[in-house]
């Protein structure tokens, strides 16, 4: 049995379809919680492109799916609920390097990037803006 995916799941599948308002897609980010799996006392995360990209999963499903392929063996993986603001928000400027929140990577026609750009994270730490790094010297 299939499980249904959640509404954020839903705005990403439409963006992916060239549909809905990207707008509301950040909104149904920034509100929605997602599962971050945890290694090394820390968020996992993966680096491309000169991103630091912190990896969510909608739900449980997306989650197993990712562990199934990068998990070491067949251990078990922690992961913290955390509300998408919370991640691009908090947590992103908190890095200190270019960084934004990579969902669902592990699903097939599933995956969304919110980049490091201004209107996703906070404008100081925006790649976009000039200001990334700017400790209002």
């Amino acid at each position: 049995m299939q499980q249904p995916k959640t509404a954020f799941a839903e705005r990403i599948a439409e963006r992916r379809r060239a549909e809905g308002d990207p707008r509301a897609l950040v909104g149904e980010m920034r509100r929605s919680v997602l599962l971050v799996p945890v290694a090394d006392g820390g968020l996992w995360s993966v680096r491309s492109g000169g991103v630091r990209w912190i990896c969510g999963f909608t739900d449980e499903a997306a989650l197993a799916r990712f562990v199934l392929h990068h998990a070491p063996g067949d251990q078990p993986v922690d992961y913290a609920a955390l509300l998408g603001a919370r991640i691009v928000d908090e947590i992103v400027p908190a890095l200190g390097e270019p960084a934004g929140l990579a969902v669902d990577i592990a699903t097939e026609e599933g995956a969304m990037l919110f980049p490091p750009v201004a209107g996703i994270v906070p404008d100081a730490v925006a790649v976009d803006t000039g200001r990334a790094g700017d400790k209002g010297a």
